[in-house]
């Protein structure tokens, strides 16, 4: 199957023209975006690598960090519960926001570790945390977290920045019911509601090292590993994606389904890719992208698509990217 460019769909043989210069960092809302989020109200929330979190709501750009009351200064994962309130998964715990003020949960109150990677909601409205020690969940009566524990890790991954034996990036519940736990360079753990199945690379998976698990409008899964791509599972084998189709790149950080189905996830060094059912499609630099480490995509309820990660914000319209400052454009 051929990968597509996005200035010349079938021709992956031309080279991406560059950008004159890249974006002035000071402009950037903030040099990093870890995370974006919308939540039912409509503001729109990025989570930073360490200028905590900022909002837009349409008027302005809103910033919280330590020194105003917010938990962390890097932000890894925002969901919001039934109630509305919002959760940020920080370097420094988990922060509660319910539209006044922040409440901060730490070790103190029985996270396994301060330094959160990810949240889940599950179907019942748990809210489960993944942290350098491992899983929690939270208990909304005690007000407290309890450890869910795993087998770890058999061994170190020495490649990765922050890595532990007990380190889960992602947690995802699919439409079985099933959780879903990346646990350090030890594969994935799947939990039925009462026994854990581990699988890695003996099993399949491509790499040990997941960074993201998805479910698809089809039920197949996705996961998005640190060494070797992207593979895909329909429930009997997995195939690698990356090699299959042909697609440049090892690193992989970040699955997103739009709610057309398409699929999108960035390649460390090599811009994003789209998957539309069919055929993948590649932006860079020739598309308005100027950078090469996304880390996360997300679609507003008004349907547009917001890409983040080093070198700040962008959107994409439907042609091109655009790279949103401080100063927008936001539409």
């Amino acid at each position: 199957m051929p990968v597509a460019s996005a200035m010349e769909p079938g021709n992956p043989s031309d080279e991406a023209t560059p950008l004159q210069q890249e974006p002035d960092l000071d402009e950037q809302i903030s040099p990093f975006v870890r995370r974006i989020f919308q939540d039912r109200s409509g503001n729109l929330w990025f989570g930073t690598n360490g200028d905590g979190v900022c909002r837009y709501d349409g008027k302005s750009l809103d910033y919280y960090t330590i020194e105003s009351g917010f938990g962390g200064r890097a932000v890894r994962a925002i969901v919001e519960d039934r109630e509305g309130s919002l959760w940020f998964g920080t370097s420094g715990g988990v922060t509660r926001y319910e539209g006044e003020a922040f409440t901060n949960f730490t070790q103190e109150d029985g996270l396994s570790s301060d330094d959160v990677w990810c949240l889940c909601i599950d179907r019942a409205g748990n809210l489960w945390v993944g942290t350098w020690r491992g899983a929690c969940r939270f208990d909304a009566t005690s007000g407290r977290f309890t450890p869910f524990p795993m087998p770890p890790a058999p061994d170190l991954d020495p490649l990765r920045g922050v890595t532990s034996l007990n380190i889960v990036n992602s947690i995802m519940e699919d439409r079985a019911g099933n959780l879903w736990f990346s646990v350090g360079a030890g594969g994935v753990r799947r939990y039925d509601g009462s026994s854990l199945t581990s699988i890695s690379e003996k099993d399949g998976l491509c790499n040990d090292s997941v960074n993201c698990i998805l479910e698809d409008k089809d039920g197949d899964l996705w996961f998005a590993t640190h060494h070797n791509g992207v593979c895909r599972y329909d429930g009997e084998s997995f195939t690698n994606v990356m090699e299959a189709e042909g697609l440049s790149g090892t690193e992989v950080w970040d699955l997103y389904e739009d709610k057309a189905g398409n699929i999108w996830f960035p390649s460390e060094g090599f811009g994003v890719y789209r998957y539309d059912g069919q055929s993948f499609t590649n932006f860079s630099q020739k598309d308005g992208l100027a950078s090469h480490a996304i880390q996360c995509a997300f679609e507003d309820r008004e349907g547009r698509l917001w890409f983040g990660g080093w070198l700040g914000l962008y959107r994409y319209d439907g042609k091109s990217f655009v790279n949103v400052t401080k100063e927008g454009p936001w539409q």
